[in-house]
């Protein structure tokens, strides 16, 4: 059996950018990662389960084993006020990674949420004490404790590649992981788009159209659409 792999240091993304990354939308962050060549956004499965929640933080990643989670369990011992635990359990209906004791914990140590590709269980529970949670799966299966894994490496958390210290930012509409050295550049785009949007909601509310601020009228008009003053049937 080879023996887990556990760094217990993190090199973290800014705690003011992180800040700053609450205030922004995983949508407009997914719309200003297109230099990256990749969106970021972790696949539609993944699913809030506390209604509400909103977070930004650096990441702290756990690689747990089928049917076990021990290493989650070491991730979020090391883990530090802000961080976002981002669990992958490679065999995901095999384990619950996560419940009412892993919250009550990580509330009193001040995380800023967790984000599993797994089983979450005690849901009633942990959304009534208001813990920010995500997961692909919600199943009260036991887990045991005793396999190996890795703490604090880089994994592939829903589709998505996860490394310790990238930006992790998640919403009603979903997570996405910014990678560290790219946080500042993505964020600060995303503030921008959401100044212009409001702009354009202004606008609207002036008695402007949707149809032309948004582009949608010059998009159309280059199509050559055929239109026709009656009904298909007439």
């Amino acid at each position: 059996m080879t023996n887990p792999t556990v760094y217990l240091r993190v090199n973290r993304v800014d705690a003011s950018l992180c800040a700053q990354a609450r205030d922004v939308t995983v949508a407009d962050l997914h719309e200003s990662t297109g230099h990256l060549g990749y969106t970021g956004l972790m696949s539609a499965r993944m699913k809030r389960v506390t209604p509400g929640a909103k977070i930004a933080g650096p990441a702290v990643t756990a690689l747990c084993q089928p049917g076990d989670n021990l290493m989650m369990h070491r991730a979020l011992r090391l883990a530090n006020p802000g961080d976002v635990l981002v669990v992958q359990c490679q065999s995901e209906t095999s384990a619950a990674q996560w419940g009412d004791v892993a919250t009550s914990y990580a509330m009193a140590k001040g995380l800023a949420g967790v984000v599993v590709q797994g089983c979450v269980r005690d849901t009633d529970t942990v959304s009534g004490l208001g813990f920010p949670v995500w997961s692909t799966h919600v199943w009260p299966i036991h887990a045991d404790k005793g396999k190996g894994g890795g703490v604090n490496i880089p994994i592939s958390c829903a589709d998505v590649l996860v490394r310790p210290g990238d930006l992790v930012v998640a919403d009603g509409d979903g997570v996405i992981v910014i990678p560290r050295q790219e946080a500042a550049t993505v964020v600060t785009a995303a503030l921008a788009k959401m100044q212009r949007e409001a702009d354009i909601v202004q606008a609207v509310r002036a008695g402007a159209t949707v149809w032309d601020l948004s582009g949608a009228a010059q998009a159309y008009e280059k199509l050559g659409a055929v239109e026709h003053d009656k009904a298909f049937d007439d």
